[in-house]
């Protein structure tokens, strides 16, 4: 049994790669950048295939005998079609840990294909979308009847350059929902809400995260709004770029912006990831008005995205998870984040 890490190279795919081997795996390394790949191996005393995700040939050579492929390597809009193809034609189940609302829909499109191949689709095994969805499963299971769900999050580090590329791919475009079953587009910053986090009471705007398709998937509630913690000067911004959309759009905004990123450090510091804690708040509620809550504390996003990604690999590679796609409290339950070190949940309704 095999796990290739492709992005290994990057910097949430490096945090992986050393969870991965702290945790006793083997995993084999690959990614677009040959020599980063080869160098990043022999630190590790692991096997490197790097591959081009364009070229099925070489795809077809690094995933030989592999039986599960954790995909780091983003924007994922950009190269999930490519990998989801590669891990269909040789046989390996697929997990990644996008955030990207319109890849979660994707791969769930592959249902079919993947159970009929005898394969795992797992994507969204990272902070996008582990603590929210497996909060959104705990509140389904207290509240079956719920056919609405706020979920929303705060606390984080400066992003990784794979993040900061992500944002920027979306720059311009409008927020989203989840509305009698259907994603909806929605203005940015569309709606804000103070939440009680363990911490303190914070503003929060809503935005597209991962489990407006997700969350759907997991407990079929019809109504979704996820949020993230921000400051009111950042609401006002969001809402001034409703009028910019067109430029924000523009290749040349994007591309002005996707310089600035590359000049910036790789990700946050070892420091700053240590003394940064995550915080996820959810509801949920039925058409009589009755509603439950609960919140989580974990660690920073991109040690969480480490630890259950690995996690999650490890359960897929031991077998037992069912084929076809699957959302994380899908395939191990709503406990899987307790199963993660330094976690716990609370309900308040």
């Amino acid at each position: 049994m095999s796990l290739l890490i492709y992005g290994a190279n990057g910097y949430t795919g490096r945090l992986i790669v050393d969870e991965a081997v702290r945790r006793g795996l083997r995993p084999i390394l690959s990614g677009r950048s040959a020599d980063a790949v080869r160098a990043l191996a022999e630190t590790h005393g692991l096997e490197a295939r790097p591959a081009v995700l364009d070229d099925p040939r070489a795809m077809d050579q690094a995933l030989r005998g592999v039986t599960v492929v954790l995909h780091c390597a983003g924007p994922f809009h950009r190269t999930v079609e490519a990998m989801t193809d590669a891990c269909l034609r040789n046989g390996a189940s697929y997990l990644d840990i996008t955030g990207e609302i319109a890849v979660f829909e994707r791969v769930a499109r592959l249902d079919a294909r993947a159970k009929a191949r005898g394969i795992t689709l797992l994507p969204g095994v990272g902070f996008d979308v582990v603590p929210t969805d497996c909060l959104a499963a705990h509140l389904h299971a207290r509240l079956p009847s719920a056919t609405h769900l706020e979920l929303a999050f705060s606390g984080g580090t400066g992003p990784s350059h794979g993040t900061a590329l992500t944002v920027i791919d979306g720059l311009g475009l409008p927020g989203a929902i989840r509305r009698d079953g259907r994603i909806v587009p929605v203005p940015a910053a569309w709606r804000t809400l103070t939440v009680a986090f363990f911490d303190k009471a914070r503003l929060c705007v809503s935005i597209p995260w991962g489990d407006v398709s997700t969350s759907f998937h997991s407990t079929g509630i019809p109504n979704i709004v996820t949020y993230m913690s921000s400051s009111a000067g950042t609401v006002r911004s969001l809402r001034w770029s409703r009028w910019l959309a067109p430029l924000l759009r523009t290749e040349f905004v994007r591309g002005f912006a996707r310089a600035r990123v590359r000049k910036a450090p790789a990700g946050p510091s070892a420091a700053a990831l240590a003394r940064t804690r995550s915080q996820v708040w959810g509801e949920a509620r039925d058409a009589s008005g009755q509603t439950v809550s609960a919140r989580l504390e974990a660690p920073t996003g991109y040690v969480l995205t480490a630890q259950a990604a690995v996690r999650a690999a490890e359960r897929v590679l031991a077998g037992g998870v069912p084929a076809g796609f699957l959302t994380p409290s899908k395939a191990f339950g709503a406990d899987f984040i307790l199963s993660l070190p330094d976690t716990r949940r609370e309900d308040l309704a």
